[in-house]
């Protein structure tokens, strides 16, 4: 009785041994369903995507094609257009854009692809655990025949619940499965399994090279545009190469011009109504002052009076600071000389200049009365 006794409670430790491992495997795999899940929710978020991100590589060729089309539509004929620039920088942006794009497609696709072999990789690795924990414990039942009934029905339970947790990673591994699946008939595959053949005549590699020199032709084409731009600003005559992409102007551009002819009309008359109020103005001056005032050089001023004797008998004065601060200098002359009395009097003395003019104009009004 003693023996079986302690072969009993031997049993019960080893069971307890084995209920506490496969506890902690089925918190792993727990663990590991888990994980699987979120790697499927991010591989579903890269594929949505993806898949945005081809139709904006979509709507960005079109609208490419669309701003060709426009620069093909819209070349002025004779004149330089500021539109023409702009649209073929467009254009060449618009081109490095879609080649970057591609570029990152390539590079996403190929992430997409191994991640997908690795978490395949992972879920038959969780089958092949789960399937060893099975057999495990159908050993340790066949090994322990003395168990309890309590014991019995809590390991039956706890297998119950690892089958159910085997047959949802079964559900996600056939879920993985059918995408890998979809993906393959798309055109991907699996870089661990599948072994990438190239054609010596790849329609790829043709369409590639077709699409540089495309590419390489449109730049030529725009060197030339811009040569023929920087002729037309220059002035110079267009040559025969150009005349073949002479197309006659739009609306908008004829609106322009006549925009143009009436803003240069209208500043023409302008000037002529400038000019004719400024000789006005000169001339009012002239009569109600007795001087001619004119300008020699910047901020220096001459005045001839009505009543001089001679054309060179002039003042000159010269603008200190700002005009409209008022400050001026007398300049020496010829004429300044014989008013040596008047200037000591009137600018020195009095710091007059009105009352110095007026002094001037009495002075050779009264040599003409003499006289």
């Amino acid at each position: 009785m003693f023996l079986k006794e302690r072969r009993g409670t031997q049993r019960i430790r080893t069971l307890e041994k084995t209920r506490a491992q496969l506890q902690s495997e089925t918190a792993e795999s727990r663990t590991k369903a888990l994980e699987e899940q979120k790697k499927r929710e991010n591989q579903d978020a890269l594929v949505r995507r993806l898949q945005k991100r081809v139709l904006l590589l979509t709507k960005e060729r079109d609208g490419m094609r669309a701003i060709l089309e426009s620069y093909d539509s819209e070349l002025a004929a004779s004149e330089y257009s500021p539109q023409l620039t702009r649209r073929v920088k467009e254009a060449e942006e618009m081109l490095q854009k879609v080649q970057n794009h591609n570029a990152e497609m390539e590079i996403q696709l190929s992430k997409a692809q191994e991640e997908a072999g690795t978490y395949k990789l992972q879920a038959q690795q969780v089958a092949v655990e789960l399937e060893a924990l099975k057999e495990q414990k159908s050993s340790v039942s066949e090994a322990s025949p003395i168990a309890t009934e309590e014991e019995i029905k809590f390991l039956r339970q706890k297998i119950e619940e690892l089958e159910s947790e085997r047959q949802k990673l079964e559900e996600q591994n056939n879920i993985l499965e059918m995408r890998l699946e979809r993906h393959n008939l798309q055109g991907d595959y699996d870089p661990v399994k599948t072994k990438v053949v190239h054609f010596r005549l790849n329609p790829t590699s043709v369409a590639k090279q077709e699409r540089a020199e495309e590419v390489e032709q449109l730049k030529v084409e725009c060197e030339r545009l811009r040569e023929r731009l920087r002729k037309m600003e220059a002035g110079g005559a267009v040559t025969s190469d150009d005349t073949t992409l002479i197309i006659p102007p739009s609306q908008e551009i004829l609106d322009l011009r006549k925009q143009m002819e009436s803003a240069k009309l209208k500043n023409q008359r302008l000037k002529e109504v400038f000019q004719k109020k400024i000789q006005e103005f000169r001339t009012a001056c002239y009569v109600l002052t007795g001087y001619q005032i004119d300008i020699t050089v910047e901020n220096q001023y001459r005045l001839t009076s009505v009543y001089a004797e001679r054309m060179d008998d002039s003042l000159l004065f010269k603008a200190s600071g700002a005009v409209g601060s008022g400050s001026m200098q007398l300049l020496e002359t010829d004429f300044s000389r014989t008013l040596t009395e008047l200037v000591d009097l009137h600018l020195f003395h009095q710091k007059s200049i009105p009352v110095f003019l007026s002094a001037v104009t009495l002075d050779l009004f009264s040599r003409q009365t003499v006289a």
